[in-house]
């Protein structure tokens, strides 16, 4: 029997049962009801009453929320134009990414510009976090330190300075003594986070939690906390690679979509402005396998290189499917489409595959399929594609190309590039005039595409 006042959590969405069980009754993870000690309230307590009234519809206002800049061009861009004042931000990343040296470079800016501004250290000492600093350069004397763990400390000294920005490293390293259990614990993490929160609300002071990730590269702790918080970034890219991707998959003052560009320096993190100069400045053009495709980042096109390395026939029963930076699941429709679709006898369900999209960044979005087939495609007859063509489209199961949103600013990319033409599907056709931009190659199905690669050898 479950002691009085005890309460099991799940670490995956943050559900409650008043009992322990295998599975989650709310999300169906398994193994993830954690025992929690609830707080108690004496008994006959009144409750506290709020001076919260409903208000009519007519009534409500819609106002755009005024931003400060952090002096990060990139992390600005993906905020939305800058951070908002009481607006709660969680950014996670796998260790060793750069979340810290992000966030110490903006509150230095931000102090720069702003006024006073507080970072919490919960897991380093002062004199780590003065290392950091002196790599970045010149601290401002309006940025305030603190090593500290306990939630009520940090909740006073916040409201006693009350800085402009507060940045909290890490959320999962907090504890509070309302709850009895460790730090990093649903329950603490919870509890912790729900303080910092009211504490933002109330002084109305833009707040940076780090979190951690697990191994599958969720934030660790309830997924609570996610829906607590108003915007989440993620930290991406590969530690053995200088660039570094910035995304937000929730975001209540602004977009979703945008992505941001950082380049890890002995200096601390730089934004590149020009994404796709930076990706495609180690391409090696005329290079069998090798075609660059445009992908949509919220408002931004960006150019990436689409590598592909077809091999012989695999000496094992299984050919081998190896797939870096791409959607692996698309990149075995392809394969299908190619080998049925296209009708032209490539012979690639006995070969091995390799695709990879160099400098750390994941190509998910479904226009990048035509890039992925015609680089595959050139691998196998080991013909180059045009250094000075570009593709864009999805492909369906039956080889047909579908035109991309935002086609516009693709071949605008494309052009500002060096790149002449695209290969588009028919969509794209009353845009094939547009100054400025690349020219459309309209395309009806993947087999009119590879025909124009394979064209370019004369075969």
């Amino acid at each position: 029997m479950p002691r009085p006042g005890t309460v099991f959590l799940c670490e995956k969405c943050g559900a409650e049962s008043a009992q322990w069980h295998g599975r989650c009754p709310a999300c169906g993870e398994w193994n993830t009801l954690v025992e929690h000690r609830a707080p108690r309230r004496q008994a006959g307590a009144p409750r506290r009453a709020s001076g919260a009234v409903p208000v009519p519809a007519a009534e409500l206002t819609a106002r755009r929320e005024p931003r400060r800049e952090t002096g990060l061009a990139e992390l600005d861009r993906v905020l939305g134009g800058g951070v908002v004042a009481g607006a709660v931000v969680l950014v996670a990343g796998d260790p060793g990414i750069g979340k810290s040296t992000l966030l110490l470079q903006s509150a230095n800016a931000f102090a720069r510009e702003h006024g006073t501004c507080l970072y919490v250290s919960g897991e380093e000492s002062l004199s780590q976090v003065g290392m950091r600093g002196a790599r970045i350069g010149p601290l401002c004397p309006e940025l305030l330190f603190l090593a500290e763990t306990d939630v009520g400390v940090i909740e006073e000294q916040a409201r006693r300075i009350g800085p402009q920005l507060l940045v909290v490293d890490s959320v999962q390293s907090l504890w509070s003594g309302e709850v009895e259990s460790p730090a990093g614990t649903v329950s603490q993490v919870r509890e912790c986070a729900a303080r910092l929160l009211r504490m933002a609300k109330d002084l109305g002071v833009a707040t940076f939690l780090v979190g951690h990730v697990t191994k599958e590269g969720a934030v660790a702790g309830p997924r609570l906390l996610e829906h607590m918080v108003d915007t989440v970034l993620s930290l991406e890219g590969d530690r053995h690679s200088g660039y570094r991707l910035l995304r937000s998959t929730k975001n209540r003052f602004g977009s979703t979509d945008e992505l941001g560009l950082f380049r890890m320096t002995e200096g601390g993190m730089e934004g590149v402005p020009d994404a796709s100069a930076a990706l495609l400045a180690e391409r090696r053009p005329g290079v069998p396998g090798s075609t660059v495709v445009v992908t949509m980042e919220g408002s931004r096109p960006l150019l990436v290189e689409i590598q592909a390395l077809v091999g012989e026939a695999s000496t094992y029963g299984t050919p081998r499917r190896s797939v870096t930076g791409a959607d692996y699941n698309r990149v075995c429709l392809m394969l299908a489409v190619l080998e049925r679709a296209a009708g032209m006898g490539l012979g690639l369900a006995g070969r091995d595959v390799f695709v990879n999209v160099p400098g750390g960044v994941r190509v998910a979005e479904p226009a990048a399929d035509l890039g992925i087939a015609v680089a595959m495609a050139s691998s196998l007859w080991g013909v180059p594609v045009d250094p000075a063509l570009g593709c864009v489209g999805e492909v369906g199961l039956t080889g047909e190309v579908r035109s991309a949103p935002g086609l516009e600013a693709r071949l605008g990319e494309l052009g500002r590039r060096g790149f002449t033409r695209c290969l588009a599907g028919p969509g794209g056709a009353q845009r094939a005039g547009r100054e400025g931009g690349a020219k459309v190659v309209v395309v009806q199905d993947i087999a009119e595409a590879l025909g124009a690669v394979r064209g370019r050898a004369g075969g």
